[in-house]
């Protein structure tokens, strides 16, 4: 292992470890007493299907149907199945098999659960959560699979090591953040009401102090949905774009994702809904955070000249700092 990949390895795991948590928040979402109810398969899954094509809404009514005919049993399935993941990428022995577990897990999720995020039955906002959390569980692991430095490559190396992968996720995340920018633009979107109605109906279930912050953002909302909808897919586009920029830029654009990413998650996904008791999963904020994070360009730390390789380097460093005259003595 190269010395870079040496300094590189710890940070990954710092990834992984951080990806672990937001499996066991998962877990432990899915032991809440409501998701043993038929209310879990009934409003949390059944609602995805209508609006989409029958390959989508066929098998979200069929894992509906089949959940709230044996909830109490698949539903500590699915929780065991989550702690499990992270359990799995806690240990660096199964990190692998972990990582492969939560991309076939958040797959089936984000068909049968999720209806593919809604993104084939009309327009869906990323500020509510499109195009799904499960999505973007499945780019992240990939991102973090071991040993594998998918965006050490710079941009215009194009015989660099890792050079592949390194424009495939830089793809990745132009494409994801470049489809924020669209669907923010499309017109149930754009509507002068659409922001308001959306944040305001969040208000539903959730404690008092999150009310008023529904509210409030409601209430800058009002007949600026229009106005706010572009600045959001001028934002969205920019930080897509960023990706292809020099460290400086991708910093700048990374840090943008990051401030979008909160105040998202704060006023568009209230945390998550995680107060309601009824949240499946901590939305799209916190991963949009970690994949940030994933996206962070490496700093490469230059190791300091071999004596050995080099010995005539070293057998001119005392000459350095002295005088003409000292120098031609020492010689």
């Amino acid at each position: 292992m190269s010395a870079a990949r040496d300094w590189l390895e710890p940070r990954r795991r710092v990834l992984q470890l951080a990806f672990g948590m937001i499996w066991l928040l998962d877990a432990a979402l899915q032991f809440q007493s409501y998701m043993f109810t038929p209310a879990f398969p009934h409003q949390v899954i059944a609602p995805v299907g209508p609006g989409n094509p029958g390959w989508i809404a066929d098998p979200v009514r069929w894992s509906a149907h089949l959940a709230a005919t044996h909830v109490v049993a698949l539903n500590a399935a699915f929780a065991m199945t989550q702690l499990l993941i992270a359990l799995g990428l806690f240990t660096r022995a199964t990190v692998r098999l972990a990582l492969v577990g939560s991309v076939l897990w958040a797959l089936g999720v984000w068909w049968m659960g999720e209806g593919l995020g809604g993104l084939l039955a009309g327009a869906q906002s990323p500020v509510m959560g499109a195009p799904g959390a499960a999505v973007l569980y499945v780019l992240i692991s990939a991102l973090l699979w071991p040993g594998s430095d998918p965006l050490d490559a710079p941009v215009g190396a194009v015989a660099a090591p890792g050079r592949p992968r390194a424009l495939a996720a830089r793809l990745a995340w132009l494409a994801l953040w470049s489809g924020f920018a669209l669907e923010s633009l499309q017109a149930a979107n754009r509507s002068p009401s659409a922001l308001h109605d959306a944040v305001a109906g969040m208000a539903a279930g959730e404690p008092r102090w999150l009310q008023a912050v529904d509210h409030g953002a409601a209430a800058v909302l009002a007949h600026r949905g229009t106005e706010a909808s572009i600045a959001l897919a001028v934002a969205f586009g920019l930080v897509a774009l960023s990706v292809l920029g020099n460290t400086a830029v991708r910093r700048v654009g990374l840090t943008a994702a990051i401030v979008l990413a909160v105040v998202i998650w704060v006023v568009g996904q209230n945390f998550g809904e995680i107060a309601t008791g009824s949240a499946t999963d901590p939305n799209t904020g916190p991963l949009l955070v970690l994949l940030a994070a994933v996206y962070w360009p490496i700093v490469r730390r230059t190791a300091a000249p071999d004596a050995a390789a080099h010995p005539a380097a070293v057998d001119r460093q005392p000459m350095l700092g002295r005088t003409t005259e000292q120098a031609r003595c020492a010689v």
